[in-house]
């Protein structure tokens, strides 16, 4: 068992070409950042050890604790009972870089299209890393008091002076901040006066010890705050893990996004207000529509219950009675192969699995995927596992479908904010 979770870990997060050195010098320009992952080897998070039987168990261990965190994401606050047992992480997957400041400073941070506020570590910040933002080196930073319009947008504000503070939770951490403002630049994009959480102490394993900027659909996300520069519209691309191209792309901003793309509409649920939700109708495998409830996939402003894309979670979640008829159409096409489990995947086989593709239909748009997609293979190519799972039942979680990261990577996905619309096109992400 050591040796295939090795195998297939191995290929998964840490095929390494030797084109690493020359890929990883890659800049920012114009309106478009580079996107790493945050165990290739272009980043500088990347663990320096691992425990390889460990690694596959923790990655679904993550997404557990993401999908609590996207089932809690409640009219505007969030709160998920604090995790028992090991410490469990739902770090974002992906970084990008940041300027903050006059003069600027540069960061590091996760990029979270589900979350709405940048959370930045700043100078003293407990449990932070030790990359952070120094305020008394910037000109332009300004702290917000408490009554500033953006202080009553901010889960849990308090007012122990002048200030504006809040406390929130994100995954299992707690996060106190003061809520400040200063000039940040992407790329070559400069946007004043950005507001964003100081963090000044986060416990747990949940928060991205770099800080973290935010994507949502909010009132203090980035699309909301720069709507004159980008005009709530951005596309990113995410790099397969076994790719040689350790970069993927972030284009912010209505120019430079493909001409030509399958689009779906863009569904607002207040109850998760933040969330990018999409109209999911159906299921193909193969040629093959699987037979899948119209409940499973059913918008519900009431309840949350819905689909969403989201860069955060590692493998896409179905509602149970969805992931029970793709999983069972593809162990029918294996007639008979003998089926076998790897942590939380409970169907992987030891031959070639025929299946061509898999496809999402929605709402004016399908989206098939090719195997890269949907199967994690061992690095001897004699193992594959449907790299998908069920949401669990008997809570508010099971009422959510997440399109995640795996699935994404090599698609551009365009959110086009103005037109109300979700864009998927196929690309080799550099």
């Amino acid at each position: 068992m050591a040796a295939l979770l090795f195998s297939v870990v191995a290929l998964f997060l840490w095929h390494q070409p030797s084109t690493v050195a020359g890929r990883c010098g890659l800049t920012d320009q114009g309106s478009t950042l580079q996107v790493l992952h945050v165990n290739s080897p272009c980043s500088p998070f990347r663990p320096k050890t691992l425990s390889w039987e460990n690694s596959v168990l923790q990655m679904q261990a993550d997404d557990k604790t993401r999908l609590q965190y996207l089932s809690s994401l409640v009219a505007g606050r969030s709160i998920v009972p604090i995790a028992s047992g090991r410490a469990v992480t739902q770090n974002p997957t992906y970084i990008v870089r940041l300027n903050i400041g006059t003069p600027s400073q540069q960061l590091l941070v996760a990029l979270d299209t589900s979350n709405d506020a940048a959370w930045i570590p700043c100078t003293g910040c407990i449990g932070c890393s030790s990359s952070t933002f120094d305020p008394a080196k910037s000109s332009t930073f300004k702290p917000l008091r408490c009554g500033s319009p953006q202080c009553s947008q901010v889960p849990n504000s308090r007012c122990g002076g002048p200030s504006c503070e809040f406390n929130t939770t994100y995954g299992s951490s707690t996060i106190s901040a003061g809520l400040v403002q200063d000039n940040i630049t992407l790329a070559t994009d400069s946007v004043g006066g950005y507001t964003f959480g100081c963090v000044q102490k986060t416990s747990g394993s949940s928060f991205p010890a770099q800080g973290l900027l935010g994507l949502g659909r909010g009132p203090l996300s980035l699309m909301s705050q720069s709507t004159s520069l980008y005009q709530s519209t951005f596309s990113y691309c995410l790099p397969g893990y076994n790719s040689t191209n350790f970069a993927g792309s972030l284009r912010l901003g209505p120019h430079s996004q493909p001409k030509r793309i399958k689009t779906t509409q863009l569904l607002r649920n207040p109850r998760r207000s933040s969330l990018y939700y999409v109209d999911l109708v159906a299921i193909r495998v193969g040629a093959r529509i699987v037979d899948i409830p119209p409940s499973a996939f059913a918008f519900d402003p009431n309840t949350g219950a819905g689909t969403v894309f989201d860069s955060g979670t590692v493998f896409t979640i179905l509602v149970k009675p969805a992931y029970v008829a793709v999983r069972d159409e593809l162990r029918r096409r294996m007639r008979g192969a003998a089926v076998s489990s790897l942590g939380g995947f409970d169907t992987c086989y030891n031959v070639a699995i025929s299946v061509p593709t898999i496809t999402f239909m929605f709402s004016g748009m399908n989206v098939t995927l090719p195997q890269d997609n949907f199967l994690i293979r061992s690095s001897a190519g004699s193992t594959s596992c449907l790299a998908m799972a069920a949401a669990p039942e008997g809570s508010v979680n099971s009422a959510l479908n997440v399109i995640a990261s795996f699935q994404q990577q090599n698609h551009r996905i365009l959110i086009d904010g103005p037109n109300s619309k979700l864009g998927v096109a196929r690309e080799a992400c550099t």
